[in-house]
């Protein structure tokens, strides 16, 4: 069976060597070998309706007016008139019409079925570019393309996969950046901290704790937007309904002002533990800084996954719902340095949802309030 597989593997590899290596080259023979196979079809089928051997010129009639009995032959050159409405006969009775209508449909036949092989092999390398560029959305450091087929196909896999390493090295440099970012401006900020601690009033040093916390949660949650997916992480199974119930605990026992209950229940799913603890706990935030308390409630059905955080605030205008999970986005009257961020705890809420097949729906609740609705596709979460 090894050396059955092994002799195919080397058929098929100088098959595919023998072929042409231009798409044009490649169809213009496939067009020929279907013109030649269709001409060949026709001549076999002629050939058999056929009843004289050797017969090359028209067929033999008998004369006018002589019946089949006499055996009298007319010219071979020349035919019986016939009556109108017939049709000239061609080899074995064929009428010479019907032989031109088989004719020209086995051409055509053989032509639309060049056709649908010719799109098949056009529309494959463009397909496996598809996948490729699609599974390149979800894993940046996926393996590059196996550059075979045509030279058009060789070429617009090179340039993919020269595309796909720019971009792991932009994201590398990004990273880099993010990094060294990070330190300058938070080392500042510590320098800061200290200093204000040592000032005597100690109603400027509130004020200072105030504005530096601030600074500091803004730097934050601009890194953890920059980062967006560079921050890699495995994909776990993760007990969703003990995620969510630790935001629960840990807020009690910090003694920290409003309360988050949680409701429902949900089967694990497959995700990263940080950035999904990340979105849920920006959900949560948002939900107790603008109505006090955060009310959880989780659905689980064969088909999706729905954690839905809910609060009893002011909520928000209908033609602000999709606004406001723009990067950077706040509304007009959020923007107070103690309620209303710098516009980021959405963005990367829906950015992680939507890493994980998922997608995050905003809505205003009834009586009053904003629900924050994350959905997760059973399917696309496996």
């Amino acid at each position: 069976m090894k050396l059955l597989r092994a002799a195919k593997t080397r058929v098929a590899a100088l098959a595919m060597r023998a072929l042409p290596s231009s798409l044009f080259g490649r169809l213009a023979l496939l067009l020929f070998v279907v013109v030649l196979a269709s001409h060949a079809l026709v001549l076999t089928v002629m050939v058999e309706f056929h009843p004289w051997p050797g017969f090359d010129g028209p067929p033999p009639s008998f004369e006018a007016g002589q019946g089949a009995a006499s055996g009298t032959r007319a010219d071979p050159g020349t035919r019986p008139p016939q009556p109108p409405g017939t049709f000239a006969h061609g080899p074995g009775g064929m009428p010479i019409d019907a032989g031109m209508l088989f004719d020209i449909g086995v051409r055509l036949t053989a032509l639309l079925f060049a056709a649908w092989i010719g799109a098949r092999w056009l529309s494959e390398p463009v397909q496996r570019l598809a996948d490729a560029a699609r599974d390149l959305g979800g894993d940046i450091n996926r393996l590059p393309l196996a550059e075979a087929g045509t030279t058009e196909c060789r070429e617009a896999t090179r340039v993919f996969n020269g595309m796909q390493a720019r971009i792991q090295r932009q994201i590398a440099d990004r990273d880099r950046f993010v990094a060294a970012v990070s330190h300058d401006l938070r080392t500042p900020l510590t320098r800061l901290r200290l200093r204000a601690e040592s000032l005597p009033d100690e109603e400027d040093r509130s004020s200072f704790r105030r504005d530096i916390a601030e600074m500091d949660a803004m730097i934050r949650d601009t890194l953890d937007y920059l980062l967006g997916v560079a921050q890699a992480e495995a994909s776990v199974r993760l007990d969703v309904e003990a995620l969510v119930c630790s935001f629960a605990d840990d807020h009690a026992d910090a003694g920290l002002p409003g309360s988050i209950a949680v409701s429902g229940s949900a089967a694990p799913m497959f995700g990263q533990p940080g950035a999904l603890r990340r979105c849920i706990g920006n959900l949560i935030e948002n939900a107790l800084r603008y109505g006090g308390d955060a009310e959880i409630m989780l659905k689980d059905t064969p088909q999706a996954l729905s954690i839905a955080i809910a609060d009893r605030g002011p909520g928000l205008a209908p033609e602000e719902l999709e606004n406001v999970t723009k990067a950077f986005y706040r509304v007009e009257s959020s923007r107070n340095r103690h309620s209303g961020g710098v516009g980021l705890g959405l963005s990367i809420a829906q950015e992680i949802a939507q890493r994980h097949g998922g997608k995050l729906l905003l809505s205003n609740r009834e009586g009053g309030g904003l629900i924050a609705e994350l959905q997760f596709a059973r399917n696309a979460a496996a």
